[in-house]
């Protein structure tokens, strides 16, 4: 009835982010998941890890307040939040109604990556963007720099002849 779900309110996920927040475990395979397929498409985007407990007792609350602490960090882009799989109680904290507010309440595009494929929480459904895995996330927040650059060079030539007819129009 709130409209938390609703696709009218995602916000879009911006095309190039310098600087991504990720709320998740400081010691799991997650987070060493998007850190390494980050670095490996764009060296150049920095990270701020917020880390919380993602499951058991008090996680929802630290992975909320985790959100609301990137929504102050400067400059982040786009915040993944997350967890490698496991049981349907190992992933509860994504379920939480705390969880859910405080993504729906984010002013930086939520992509929500928790588990795998087949796992799915609340969280990816008032989140903006819903990955299948962390490192998906991370594949999808942030372009290959060999295509920025492409695409910026590409822009560049078609400028630069724009701008000489231009001239030789005008000369």
């Amino acid at each position: 009835k709130e409209g938390l779900f609703d696709d009218a309110v995602k916000k879009q996920i911006p095309k190039f982010p310098w600087k991504v927040g990720v709320v998740t475990s400081p010691t799991g395979a997650a987070v060493r998941d998007i850190l390494n397929v980050i670095r490996r498409r764009n060296p150049k985007v920095s990270v701020v890890l917020r880390p919380a407990k993602v499951q058991g007792e008090g996680s929802a609350k630290e992975i909320a307040t985790g959100i609301q602490d990137l929504n102050s960090v400067k400059d982040v882009g786009v915040i993944i939040i997350g967890r490698g799989g496991g049981s349907l109680e190992d992933l509860w904290a994504f379920n939480e109604e705390e969880v859910a507010r405080a993504i729906y309440a984010s002013k930086i595009p939520i992509v929500s990556a928790v588990g795998h494929e087949i796992d799915f929480t609340i969280s990816d459904f008032v989140a903006d963007l819903r990955a299948p895995t962390p490192s998906a996330a991370a594949e999808l927040t942030v372009p290959l720099l060999e295509k920025i650059q492409k695409e910026i060079r590409s822009l560049t030539e078609e400028l630069i002849e724009i701008i000489s007819s231009k001239i030789e129009k005008y000369w």
